[in-house]
């Protein structure tokens, strides 16, 4: 049984269609990188998952029970947990308090205020700063921290890369082998092909909300990547 399995799934905002008959599958302690360009419909996957947007499906399942319909808070109550694109932090909270209410589920598990400062030592330094006060690097590990406080088994990132330095985009990655050694599955949104290739074990090529390709990254090739990706 896959951890994840979707059949069949629409998504809509409004009238508007955002995702066509999308067919994805996720395995325990697996990650997948969800690629395509801007409008592909990578982030309403993300949210079709967590009851974010209207979405019908044949299959909408995580450990085999249905998740179509449920509320957010229910959904990360089974273990699924989101880094929201714009890391989406509370302005008016410290670093601590935003991840202390990452943790207010109550879920038992591996992660901890101390362990994510483990993670991410540049935290601990500005655990009492608000998150207006923060760059965007300390944002994003904010975010995931506050994630894994929720201690998930699968985590969803949602272009992880977005709007951060070369050399942050590079801290934020090392740290995601730590996160999968930790058992938990992962579905990395992404815009950078590069950097999907190189943490994923499956890739996923959304285009305008339809699957154009899927595989593991050692049989894709470049050229049907690029094909896929821009519909050429």
């Amino acid at each position: 049984m896959s951890l994840l399995e979707i059949r069949n799934l629409d998504a809509f905002y409004g009238d508007f269609q955002a995702l066509f008959g999308l067919d994805f599958d996720l395995d325990e302690h697996e990650t997948v990188a969800a690629i395509g360009a801007n409008g592909a419909g990578k982030t309403t996957l993300l949210r079709a998952i967590t009851g974010m947007v209207d979405a019908t499906s044949e299959a909408l399942a995580y450990r085999g029970e249905s998740i179509q319909s449920r509320e957010a808070a229910d959904i990360v109550a089974l273990g699924i947990a989101m880094v929201p694109e714009g890391r989406r932090l509370f302005p008016s909270l410290s670093v601590e308090e935003n991840l202390i209410i990452g943790g207010h589920s109550g879920r038992p598990g591996r992660w901890s205020l101390d362990r994510v400062y483990e993670l991410f030592p540049a935290l601990r330094n500005r655990r009492a700063v608000p998150g207006t006060a923060l760059s965007g690097g300390e944002q994003q590990m904010t975010a995931i921290g506050r994630a894994l406080m929720s201690n998930p088994d699968l985590i969803l990132f949602d272009e992880l890369s977005l709007g951060l330095a070369p050399v942050v985009v590079g801290e934020i990655y090392e740290v995601l082998p730590a996160i999968k050694a930790e058992g938990t599955a992962m579905v990395v949104v992404e815009q950078d092909i590069n950097r999907a290739l190189d943490v994923a074990d499956r890739v996923y090529c959304l285009q305008e909300g339809r699957l154009a390709l899927t595989g593991a990254p050692a049989s894709l090739t470049r050229d049907r990547i690029a094909a896929a990706y821009f519909g050429t």
